[in-house]
């Protein structure tokens, strides 16, 4: 009997005991409760849930390269044989874009790389070809840069495709405070000639 009510009474008071510890845990001022004090969130958690760009991000941020739709192949022809598949003298593809950025203070610095293929055709032969490209930064609607490059390839062998690398260096824009800019890059025959009068 005596066992029974020192049982009785460690049970009742290890169950006050137990319950105080949870009160004492809920209103310390750590607000963990049984688990302890919460874990600061990630910075980068943080930052995506309030729609922010982390300093770092941006210190690590080089904009991509797109090839624009239409742009990705480049046909020259024989005098005269414009659109003329016999007198087609090359075609030019662009295979690969890519870049790499530096920065300073104030400015971020990309040079851009295209790789692609020279194919002869019917018309043509070995000797120097020129080829424009443009390369384009833009943000949102505004044009931070765009030229136009004339990439100059040798074709040795007529009956061969020809690779060629072609670099862009030092493109040079404002440092960016987001992760919004673009590169374009594609051929860019520019404007069509106007004809002279009576022609």
């Amino acid at each position: 009997m005596l066992f029974r009510t020192i049982d009785g009474r460690f049970m009742a008071t290890l169950a006050t005991s137990g319950f105080m510890l949870i009160v004492a845990g809920c209103q310390s001022g750590g607000g963990g409760g049984l688990f302890g004090p919460p874990q600061p969130k990630d910075p980068k958690v943080i930052a995506a849930e309030e729609g922010k760009i982390l300093a770092s991000e941006l210190l690590a941020y080089c904009p991509n390269v797109t090839l624009r739709d239409g742009t990705a192949f480049f046909n020259s022809y024989a005098k005269g044989g414009q659109d003329d598949p016999s007198k087609l003298a090359y075609q030019s593809a662009i295979t690969d874009v890519t870049r790499n950025c530096t920065r300073t203070d104030t400015t971020m610095s990309i040079n851009v790389g295209v790789a692609g293929k020279i194919v002869p055709g019917p018309a043509g032969g070995a000797g120097s070809v020129s080829m424009p490209i443009r390369v384009a930064v833009v943000r949102g609607d505004e044009v931070l840069y765009s030229q136009l490059h004339k990439n100059a390839a040798q074709i040795t062998d007529a009956s061969t495709a020809t690779q060629w690398v072609f670099t862009i260096p030092n493109i040079t824009i404002p440092k960016p405070t987001a992760r919004d800019i673009q590169i374009f890059v594609g051929y860019d025959e520019g404007p069509q000639k106007k004809k002279a009068p009576g022609a």
